[in-house]
């Protein structure tokens, strides 16, 4: 029998009655027919205050230390088909606390799923869900497998020079760490990652990937035998697959949009806890997200304008105006997908650093990242730029890959998230906020970002917020602008040059191709 997990002090109230809020025990176990349940128990007594099949549960954010839990049970009896729904309102002492019971109630749905198989009444042996298919939508899944099966899309990212000689030079610039080494490629698309590591020496590639990719790869390695005799491909998910031995060092391509996007980074942390030996070193080691607000009058215009369309009083004689205001939000909801000139940054930006080789998969569930900057010029402020770099922690040269505006356009570009209510700054003045994304079926996230401007100049000693302006966005569905920078044109105001650091606490590209080796991944 598993030992259970408790939550000793939470507070609980169900929604369907007007009781106030009850300390409770939160305890997920199994019960003696192998099924994970969640039980509250009213602290002091061992009375339950209810009990949840944890297959049917799911649960919800509703503030920053708050939890909805929603789980469908049957009618009550063998011939009543129909669901009802109940929903617990669970509070918490702090964010952490929230946080663990989320991952922890994700942990327990998918115990289950990572069990071999289960009997059947015939003998026969049944594979259960993996964790991969638990979490994630098998319409997003099926589309996400069958896009990145065709050539054409493995043709985009091979022919990005940057991104595929970045990863050649720390592979080949780095033969120490493969050298006679074993090693895995997570999500191994055309195969050229494997390739790259068996020229640099390695004793043999497994080369993991779920898509039908999976058979050209195939094809590519077998036309390269001095360096495919080395490399093994293996069709699934890393989720699923089992390999005869353990890696000394993983490769993987598992970066999206703004870093996080498809989600990836999952399989890359899971394939981290299946296969990598304590000691193993993982390509790339680290990633960063990198933001600073920034002003571009004629983006926002673009996309404001996009919905006059709808502010047709007249259209075959069909008033279109009352949809105006849902076009005009939609418009706002998707990020922007291009380059854009690094002088449009009103400020220095700032990074949320992602280590893969000890963050856990549940991390990325949900990434909460404050926000503070220092406006260098007066100006309207439309939203906040993201990009982000990658860093090959090599033994003997540390590489980055880095998609910074002012850098060598990617075809990851960068990401501009555009406010509906854009803020007035001055120079000096303080602009703070948050960036948080949350983790959906889909594959993707839903943006949440919040700026505010601080009091400024007299009394500003006296704090206070002067403006906030808020957007919720999706991240699956950008909008795909992709433009090279354009001219910069400076307004009245900006006239003084912006001195702008793309990327603290260097320019990454003047970063030489070494790092100093007595530096720690937390000083980088």
């Amino acid at each position: 029998m598993e030992a259970p997990t408790e939550f000793p002090s939470v507070t609980f109230s169900d929604l369907a009655t007007s009781c106030s809020a009850a300390p409770a025990a939160a305890v997920f176990s199994v019960d003696s027919k192998g099924q994970a349940r969640l039980r509250f128990v009213q602290t002091g007594s061992a009375a339950p205050l209810a009990e949840l099949d944890l297959e049917t549960t799911q649960v919800f954010r509703v503030g920053p230390v708050d939890l909805l839990c929603v789980s469908e049970e049957s009618g009550g009896n063998a011939t009543d088909e129909k669901l009802c729904s109940k929903a617990f309102k669970v509070g918490f002492k702090t964010k952490d606390e929230s946080k663990g019971f989320a991952a922890a109630l994700e942990e327990w749905k998918n115990r289950r799923s990572s069990k071999d198989g289960a009997s059947l009444e015939n003998g026969l042996i049944v594979s259960s869900k993996s964790k991969f298919d638990s979490k994630i939508e098998a319409t997003s899944a099926k589309m996400y497998f069958h896009y990145y099966g065709q050539l054409l899309h493995q043709q985009n990212m091979l022919q990005d020079f940057v991104r595929t000689g970045t990863y050649y030079a720390a592979v080949l610039e780095n033969k120490l760490d493969f050298e006679g080494r074993v090693v895995v490629d997570v999500g191994a698309g055309s195969g050229i990652l494997s390739l790259f590591a068996a020229q640099a020496g390695a004793k043999h590639v497994y080369a993991v990937e779920a898509s039908e990719m999976a058979e050209y790869a195939q094809k590519l390695i077998s036309g390269n035998p001095s360096l495919g005799q080395r490399i093994t491909v293996i069709k699934g998910k890393v989720e699923e697959v089992e390999l005869p031995e353990k890696a000394d060092i993983l490769i993987s391509e598992p970066m999206g949009t703004l870093l996080v996007n498809e989600r990836m980074l999952e399989s890359y942390i899971i394939a981290r806890d299946r296969f990598l030996t304590p000691s193993g070193k993982m390509f790339p080691t680290l990633g960063r997200i990198h933001m600073a607000p920034f002003s571009d009058e004629y983006l926002y215009v673009e996309v404001a304008n996009k919905a006059l369309f709808w502010q047709q009083q007249n259209f075959f004689g069909v008033d279109l105006t009352p949809l105006h205001g849902s076009a005009f939000q939609g418009y706002f909801s998707q990020p922007v997908v291009d380059a854009f000139d690094p002088r449009l940054l009103v400020s220095p930006p700032t990074f949320h650093t992602l280590d893969f080789t000890r963050m856990k998969e549940e991390d990325l569930y949900e990434l909460d990242i404050p926000l503070n900057f220092t406006a260098t010029v007066g100006t309207r402020v439309h939203g906040l730029a993201c990009w982000f770099d990658v860093l090959f922690n090599g033994s003997t040269v540390q590489r980055w890959l880095t998609t910074a505006p002012g850098s060598p356009t990617t075809h990851w570009y960068q990401l501009r998230c555009v406010l509906q209510q854009p803020l007035y700054v001055m120079a000096g003045q303080q602009i703070t906020g948050r960036l948080h994304l949350v983790a959906h079926s889909a594959q993707s996230y839903t943006i949440y970002l919040t700026l505010s401007t601080k009091m400024w100049g007299v009394g500003a000693e006296q704090g206070g917020v002067l403006q906030t302006s808020t957007g919720k966005l999706e991240l699956k569905e950008p909008y795909y602008r992709l433009s090279q920078p354009q001219s910069y044109a400076a307004s009245d105001q900006q006239q003084q040059t912006v001195q702008t650091q793309i990327m603290p606490p260097q320019d990454i590209s003047q970063l030489p191709d070494e790092i100093d080796p007595s530096l720690s991944l937390e000083q980088l």
